[in-house]
C-alpha cells in the first residue's frame, strides 16, 4: 500500500549574515529513508520534534516532492497524481481541521460528498454506519465551531472515512483529547483496522496511542530511519528499568538502600509502600528474596518497562539499527 524508496526531502534556509548578506544553506530534513507498508497494517511512526515526521507525511500525501528517491501511495506517485490519490487515501490532522466552521457538521458532511462525487445512497450508508460507529447523532446538527475538540476528530475521521478509502494517514490524531475521547477514537481506529483492513500509519506523541493500537513502529531520528520493528523486540532492544512495587508489612527504612549492592534504587515512598527500580539485567527474584528475608512484606507487585520510558532511553542512549 505504501512504498517509500531512499527517500530525501531538503529546504533551502536562508540567514541573516551581518547587516546586509543573507546566506544559503541547505537543510536535509529527511535523509534516504525506504520502507514499506503492506494492506491491513497499522504502523505507528514515531520521532522527537523536527526528526522528519511531518515532512515524511506531507510528501505521502502529496502536499511536498521529494529531492530524490520514490513515493508510491496505493500504486500512485502522489505528487503527480494528488486528485486521483485523494480518492483512494484519508487524511487527518489533529490540529486542523478538514470541516467548515460555521456550517452543521452534517452539511460539512454533505459538502464533502460532493467534492468526492460519492454516490448518494452510498452516502447515506456509509454516514448511518460512521454515526453509529463514532456516535456522532446528537451533534450532527451542531455547527463545527460550537463541537468539543473530540466531537470535531470524531467528525473529522467520519470526513476523512466517507468515500471509504484504503488507506488512512493520521497526524496525531488524539492531541488534546480528554480520557473519554481518546478511548472512542482508539477503539474506532482499532475496530476499522480489524474488521475493514484499512491499513493505517499514525504518527502520534502519545505513546498509549501506539501501545493500544499499533504492531509495529517506525522511528525517525534527524531524518533517518533508525528502528522498523515490533514493540517486542524495541523493548528487548533498548533495556529499560523495570518498577517493584513492594507493600510492607510495616513501616520500615528504606528498602533501596539495603538493596543497593543490587543495583535497586528508591524512586518513591509512601508510607509502608515503596516503589523500586530495577536495572536492566536485575534478577528480580533475587531483589525479592532479599526484601523477604529482612521485611514482612504485605504485597508485591513487578510492572515491566513501559513504552515511554523505552522511547526515552532510546533517545539518550542512542537508536538501534534497523532490520
Amino acid at each position: 500500500m505504501i512504498e517509500v524508496r531512499n527517500v530525501t526531502k531538503n529546504f533551502a534556509v536562508r540567514r541573516r549574515e551581518g547587516s546586509l548578506r543573507r546566506a544559503r544553506r541547505i537543510v536535509r530534513a529527511v535523509d534516504g529513508i525506504s520502507f514499506t507498508v503492506r494492506p491491513g497494517e497499522f504502523v505507528g511512526y514515531l520521532g522527537p520534534n523536527g526528526a522528519g515526521k511531518s515532512t515524511t507525511i506531507k510528501m505521502l500525501t502529496g502536499i511536498l516532492t521529494p529531492s530524490s528517491g520514490t513515493v508510491r501511495m496505493a500504486g500512485l506517485d502522489p505528487s503527480r497524481r494528488r486528485t486521483a490519490l485523494a480518492r483512494r487515501i484519508g487524511v487527518v490532522f489533529g490540529q486542523r481541521t478538514t470541516l467548515w466552521w460555521d456550517l452543521p457538521l452534517r452539511d460539512s458532511l454533505a459538502l464533502i460528498r460532493h467534492l468526492y462525487r460519492i454516490d448518494a445512497v452510498d452516502h447515506r450508508d456509509r454516514l448511518a454506519e460512521l454515526t453509529d460507529l463514532l456516535d456522532l447523532g446528537p451533534f450532527l446538527d451542531v455547527p463545527v465551531r460550537q463541537l468539543s475538540l473530540g466531537q470535531r476528530m470524531r467528525g473529522d475521521l467520519t470526513a476523512a472515512l466517507l468515500h471509504d478509502p484504503p488507506i488512512l494517514v493520521l497526524d496525531e490524531p488524539t492531541i488534546g483529547l480528554d480520557v473519554v475521547s481518546k478511548a472512542t477514537v482508539r477503539g474506532f481506529l482499532e475496530r476499522l483496522n480489524a474488521e475493514r483492513g484499512t491499513t493505517i500509519l499514525l504518527t502520534t506523541h502519545d505513546l498509549g496511542d501506539i501501545e493500544r493500537l499499533c504492531r509495529r513502529i517506525m522511528i525517525i531520528d534527524h531524518g533517518r530511519l533508525a528502528y522498523d520493528g515490533d514493540l517486542d523486540r524495541l523493548r528487548a532492544t533498548v533495556a529499560a528499568d523495570r518498577l517493584l512495587i513492594v507493600d510492607l508489612g510495616r513501616d520500615g527504612a528504606d528498602v533501596g538502600l539495603e538493596l543497593d549492592p543490587l543495583g535497586v534504587r528508591l524512586v518513591r515512598r509512601e508510607g509502608p509502600r515503596q516503589w523500586l527500580a530495577l536495572p536492566p539485567g536485575a534478577n528480580a527474584a533475587a531483589v525479592v528474596a532479599a526484601l523477604a528475608d529482612r521485611h514482612e512484606i504485605a504485597d508485591i507487585a513487578l510492572r515491566e518497562a513501559d513504552i515511554e520510558d523505552i522511547i526515552t532511553r532510546l533517545y539518550r542512549t542512542g537508536l538501534p539499527a534497523p532490520r
